[in-house]
């Protein structure tokens, strides 16, 4: 098994579809991998509904 890391920027732009904070977070709950995947906070969501704890809200819903 090998650790993969994975980019908060690379998630908003591999799904353009995505629209509001809620949906990412859906879209970071729903990964899934057999590889460890590790979660890189590199930009900050620029949607309207973005709380200000994002970082943990996205941990929260990447964690499980």
């Amino acid at each position: 098994m090998k650790a993969i890391e994975v980019k908060l920027s690379d998630i908003i732009i591999q799904n353009p579809e995505i629209n509001s904070f809620n949906e990412l977070k859906d879209a970071v709950r729903n990964m899934t991998s057999e590889d460890m995947l590790y979660l890189n906070f590199d930009v900050k969501p620029d949607y309207r509904d973005t709380p200000r704890d994002w970082q943990w809200k996205l941990e929260t819903a990447f964690g499980g």
